[in-house]
């Protein structure tokens, strides 16, 4: 039997040591917010918390935790950076297909924990391991920036049709 402490509770789990963190939060704990990706922690999608630091949680043996703190996409909007990091989200409408936004938001999340205003280098860097299929990057870092900064700096393209061009 293993303890964990998931967004702040403690959890009693009878678990193999070995299995994926991912397993534990998802199908053992019922916390879906977490997604499945790839398997192999290149997508990005299954990051998680670790005491502060994003980890890809399916192939964290979840008998390696001990007692560090595990945040999921479930309660990171009760911290600071997650709720910037959530509502700029909203703000800049990053999502499109919605998949790998938990993962792309526990990153972001860390990032600005750790960096309060990122450059263009940093964000880049911090997210590099989290992909989008949708390739919503841009937006992923005008939200980041929002998040940090509280202003929106998106680049915006207006359409303008070609004169004499019906209308």
């Amino acid at each position: 039997m293993l303890s964990l402490s998931v967004n702040g509770q403690s959890h009693q789990v009878d678990v193999p040591p070995d299995m994926p963190l991912l397993w534990v939060l998802r199908d053992v704990i019922g916390l879906t917010g977490t997604k499945f990706g790839c398997g192999i922690a290149q997508c990005g999608a299954c990051t998680v918390h670790l005491d502060g630091q994003p980890v890809r949680s399916c192939v964290l043996p979840v008998g390696s935790i001990g007692s560090k703190a595990i945040t999921t996409i479930e309660a990171v909007g009760n911290t600071p950076n997650g709720a910037k990091v959530q509502q700029a989200w909203l703000e800049v409408d990053v999502v499109q297909c919605g998949y790998c936004q938990s993962g792309q938001i526990m990153s972001a999340t860390a990032l600005l924990n750790r960096t309060a205003n990122p450059s263009d280098a940093d964000i880049d860097a911090a997210m590099s391991g989290n992909i989008c299929r949708c390739g919503t990057y841009v937006r992923i870092r005008a939200a980041i920036k929002q998040a940090a900064t509280g202003k929106l700096d998106i680049l915006q393209t207006i359409v303008t049709a070609p004169q004499g061009a019906a209308s």
